[in-house]
């Protein structure tokens, strides 16, 4: 498993696997966001097994598919709004961990600055540089 840190609260990661689980709540996660689309991967790793397990964990599940062509404002507020409501720590997974990345920017952006969450990012391991137009025009808005 390789979780990631964006901010204090906010960490990313590849496709968890359910056997992760438990030790993500060990460490203190509370909140886990499903990012990656069902079709993207095979039933084992689909969100409902997903939810299963962090269920049974203790946590807190969320589905938010993302795809290029999803990636819309709504669903970036939508994903912001997720993680303000969390009573802890959340972890987001897609394939990567960078569309949870991207999401995660494109909902702080306005509030935190172009600078702060593409070095955010950056010090998580993705370099998002290439959606500073974005970015910047979500922080100008």
């Amino acid at each position: 498993m390789d979780i990631r840190q964006i901010t204090p609260d906010y960490f990313v990661a590849p496709q968890l696997d359910p056997a992760d689980l438990p030790e993500v709540a060990a460490a203190g996660i509370t909140t886990v966001i499903c990012n990656r689309p069902d079709i993207e991967v095979p039933p084992a790793f689909q969100a409902d097994a997903l939810e299963a397990a962090a269920l049974a964990a203790g946590l807190t599940f969320h589905r938010l598919p993302l795809t290029h062509a999803t990636m819309t404002p709504d669903v970036a507020q939508q994903q912001a709004a997720l993680i303000a409501a969390s009573a802890g720590p959340v972890l987001a997974y897609c394939a990567s961990g960078t569309r949870s990345t991207v999401v995660w920017t494109l909902g702080h952006a306005k509030e935190m600055g172009v600078d702060a969450v593409l070095n955010a990012a950056r010090a998580g391991g993705y370099n998002l540089d290439n959606i500073r137009p974005t970015l910047d025009a979500i922080a100008a808005s």
